[in-house]
């Protein structure tokens, strides 16, 4: 009698574990696309690209080994830490008219 009462303790201890592992993981697995979600938001406000992502291109850019096409193609016409400024071209008329 008392294995019987033991092994229905041990099966409901097990089922009681794996219950608070599965939310544990579910709360996990919530929080992370929250977070991602989040980021994902705050870039499209700012315009700027995703952390992960800045990183990875980094990463891509920099690397060694060219395992990714187009390495090294881009980002060629501009020297490193150089600052392109974008601005509207507008025409200045003079006076005096070039022959």
């Amino acid at each position: 009698m008392s294995s019987l009462v033991s092994q229905i303790l041990r099966l409901v201890l097990k089922l009681l574990l794996g219950l608070f592992a599965a939310i544990f993981a579910v709360s996990l697995l919530t929080a992370a696309l929250i977070v991602l979600a989040l980021n994902l938001l705050k870039s499209l406000l700012t315009g700027q690209k995703p952390k992960p992502a800045r990183v990875f291109g980094h990463f891509q850019r920099f690397s060694s080994q060219a395992m990714w096409s187009g390495t090294g193609m881009r980002d060629t016409a501009a020297p490193r830490g150089a600052e392109i400024v974008d601005v509207e071209v507008r025409e200045i008329r003079d006076g005096k008219r070039l022959p």
